[in-house]
């Protein structure tokens, strides 16, 4: 195999293993194999071209149309001119699947669904494009160094989205095709040219047979050097947190569903800028056979992950919408009481919700429209775009009436389930669990100890539902609200999950609205006003429970009214006093807003999605100069040769001695740099050549004019002078000979050349051979002294 057939299979190579860091975004990874298969035909169109040989653009060119082409045969076939020729149709296929590729990132969970073809287009279109560049850069002009950009830029890719702990697996795969592509180039270039340097000192005859062993062996060394500081080193950096769908982990972003996994984010934050406004528009109108009102609670979404700041929807997956009715709702046995309601519910024009609103649990909905069904929360999301904007829709759902008797009777839940719904960070400030366990103090089991929590957030805690009050933010945040006592339905369902979960209790929040106002012809007008957050418990044989612990919103469960005497519990027949027998225009009390306080911001809202509780105070001083130092770094890596080379250029050609002692050493420097310069404008070395043979060929074929080329002459007339004479003098002037020179060769070479002598300069090599040269020597200095140790060692046994 020739030296650049050896260097295409190298940069396939290379580029296949820094695409292995996508692989944890998708499953499955089959992609992985088609995408390897297209960039291997890919690279062998380039290999051909080259043996033609094709002009450098005609490579290029032939290898890009090849791959539209398999991308055409894999992708829009049906849309193609014989099945295989892009036309106008087979375009437009691509500009819809790269859009739905668009909008399924968007949506999706790690790991995203294989069977979206968008997805799939990206990521084999995009490991082609990185492959063409990569071969260009690498095979077609012979310069691995630069390659190395767009790898990071896929490989950055990976990084930026992926959430695995084995990260570093993935970087070690990458770096090491990029550091096996620079080993091929390297020995391809010995080959040719014959460089030897490192090693112990050849015994005279002694037969190379074109080998560069040393050379290979150091620059494995250091690969694997460079490797290992590039795993370690950002230990010491802060982490980055990420995702296909980052805007989640806030608990607040936007997005939808249609595929494999989805990762939820607040359901109202389509709502978000009109939850302040004085006006309650009515969001939903619902219609319902249900005789009991106060429970008419529409759910969105589910919030079951808790990091210490906040709750947020864990990533889940979803399938299509099931025909008929519903699966039963996990936990729910068959001695519970229930009765099957049906409500009808129609959107409002402007609330564009991409999350179905409806009553928990569902048993049954006919909808129109694309939707998903996600089956652990038993919620329904919007498929490529679709939302709730003027959609009617009927839903049939279960009104499970458990007895306090039942409850309090449930069984332990699975290990698993525990697990999951009783997780707490080590962050959450002890406070917490000890309030829980002295308000339940007096509680004999999970039912007990819950509904002893929502009274003492309802009633007996002295807690005041305030729209306007600033609890703080970070892991203190819900300590803040246990003792200022003031706060609305998110404070109060996020501060109960955790109690309940620091008990032991599975316990998650839900987000959507509380149940609205009653209309004169027997609807319920659903406004902006009613959204809401509340705690779900969960008890074995009844499944997931609402609890309401936020006092004058909603209505308490009948099931957690206490049958004893003396039972503070409001009556839950009583409408909350967000639940008013007209719709009103005027604002409450807590939601007056002067024009002043908008502009600035200061405006509370009684919506779910004000969450108080999100965030940290900010990142610290020293994570910010962390990462600006990561910034630093990760921007001069590729910056390294160009800037090395300008410092070594300056140093050359700069002040120095002037004495007949310095005469020499300047003159060999300003040589080499004539040298290097050239070299790096894509005249290779030839130190088998004299200095005048050397001097002649950079002439030759730099192009150079003859007030260059007699620069280059002098400048190699002073080398011989200084190499041969008895006495050599200095020679003035050689400084501006090399300068006029290298002028002239960069004049004379092509604006691509140029580019790439200045960002990627070949001679950066000398750095390689400078470090082999050094690590030569110790191992010298180590094998020359072992004898002495051994010596030692014998004398003193």
């Amino acid at each position: 195999m020739s030296g650049r057939a050896r260097l295409a299979v190298c940069a396939w190579a290379a580029t296949v293993m820094a695409a292995c860091a996508l692989l944890p975004l998708v499953d499955p990874a089959t992609w992985i194999l088609q995408a390897a298969v297209l960039l291997a035909v890919q690279s062998g169109v380039g290999a051909v071209a080259r043996r033609v040989p094709l002009a450098r653009p005609l490579t290029i060119a032939a290898q890009a149309l090849v791959a539209l082409l398999l991308l055409t045969l894999v992708f829009a076939r049906q849309q193609a001119i014989g099945g295989v020729l892009p036309g106008p149709q087979a375009f437009r296929h691509f500009a819809d699947l790269l859009q739905q590729g668009g909008d399924d990132i968007a949506r999706y969970a790690i790991p995203a669904p294989l069977e979206s073809e968008g997805i799939r287009l990206m990521l084999v279109g995009g490991v082609l494009v990185i492959g063409l560049l990569v071969d260009t850069l690498a095979v077609t002009f012979r310069s691995a160094a630069p390659a190395g950009l767009p790898l990071l830029a896929l490989y950055s890719v990976a990084a930026g989205l992926s959430e695995g702990g084995a990260d570093w697996l993935w970087f070690l795969v990458a770096a090491a095709g990029y550091l096996m592509l620079l080993l091929a180039e390297g020995r391809d270039r010995l080959s040719q040219w014959g460089r030897v340097f490192g090693g112990s000192p050849r015994t005279p005859g002694a037969v190379d047979q074109g080998r560069a062993l040393a050379p290979v062996r150091t620059g494995r060394r250091i690969g694997a050097f460079a490797l290992g500081i590039a795993l370690v080193v950002p230990l010491a950096l802060p982490a980055m947190d990420g995702g296909l769908l980052d805007g989640a982990r806030g608990g607040v972003g936007s997005g939808t569903g249609g595929g494999g996994t989805i990762s939820a984010v607040n359901p109202l934050v389509s709502l978000r800028d009109s939850l302040n406004v004085d006006e309650n528009r009515e969001v939903l109108s619902v219609h319902t056979d249900s005789e009991d009102l106060s429970g008419l609670y529409l759910r969105i979404v589910s919030l079951d992950d808790f990091d210490g700041s906040t709750w947020k929807p864990s990533k889940r997956h979803i399938t299509g919408v099931p025909d008929g009715t519903f699966p039963t709702p996990a936990g729910l046995g068959p001695d519970i009481r229930r009765t099957e309601i049906r409500t009808l519910v129609a959107a409002a024009d402007w609330y564009a919700q991409t999350w179905l609103p409806m009553p928990y649990p569902p048993s049954g909905v006919r909808v129109a429209g694309n939707w998903r069904y996600e089956p652990v929360g038993m919620t329904l999301v919007g498929d490529h775009g679709q939302s709730t904007r003027g959609l009617t829709y009927e839903v049939r759902s279960l009104s499970v009436q458990p007895t306090a008797q039942q409850l309090a009777a449930a069984p332990q839940p699975s290990a698993a389930l525990l697990r999951e719904y009783t997780a707490l960070p080590d962050s959450l400030p002890e406070v917490v669990s000890r309030t829980a366990r002295e308000v339940t103090a007096d509680a004999a089991n999970p039912y007990e100890q819950a509904v002893a929590l929502q009274e003492y957030f309802a009633v007996d805690g002295g807690f005041e539902y305030d729209t306007q009050v600033k609890v703080g933010s970070g892991s203190d945040a819900i300590a803040t609200f246990l003792k200022d006592k003031e706060g609305f339905c998110v404070h109060f369902s996020f501060a109960m999950a955790a109690m309940a979960r620091s008990l032991g209790i599975p316990a998650r929040v839900a987000v959507g609205f509380a149940p609205g106002a009653p209309q004169a012809d027997g609807s319920v007008s659903v406004g902006l006003r009613d959204a809401h957050a509340w705690p779900e418990v969960y008890f074995e044989g009844v499944g997931w429970t609402r609890f309401e612990p936020t006092p004058t919103r909603g209505s308490v469960p009948p099931y957690t009214v206490a049958d004893r005497p003396g039972s503070s519990v409001p009556d839950p027949a009583l409408p909350s006093r967000s639940t008013q027998a007209e719709p009103s225009a005027a604002p409450s009390e807590s939601a007056v807003c002067s024009p002043q306080d908008k502009k600035l911001g200061a405006c509370a809202s009684e919506s779910a999605v004000a969450v108080p509780v999100t965030g940290g105070g900010g990142p610290k001083w020293y994570a910010l100069l962390a990462w600006a130092l990561g910034g630093l770094v990760v921007l001069l890596v590729p910056l390294a040769p160009m800037l090395w080379r300008l410092r070594v250029r300056a140093a050359r050609l700069g002040a120095h001695g002037r004495a007949e002692a310095d005469a020499g050493p300047h003159t060999l420097v300003v040589w080499q740099e004539l040298t290097d310069t050239a070299w790096d404008l894509g005249i290779l070395p030839q130190e088998s050549q004299t200095t005048r043979r050397a001097a002649a060929r950079i002439v030759r074929l730099g192009g150079l004019e003859p007030a260059a080329a007699a620069a280059v002459h002098r400048v190699a007339d002073a080398v011989e002078q200084v190499l041969y004479a008895p006495r050599p003098r200095p020679t003035a002037g050689l400084t501006q000979d090399v300068r006029l020179a290298t002028a002239g060769l960069r004049a004379a070479a092509g604006r691509g050349t140029r580019s790439r002598a200045l960002l990627a300069p070949r001679s950066a090599v000398r750095v390689t051979w400078a470090v082999a040269a050094r690590w030569a020597a110790l191992k010298r200095r180590v094998t020359a002294a072992r004898p002495v140790w051994r010596r030692t060692s014998d004398q003193q046994g």
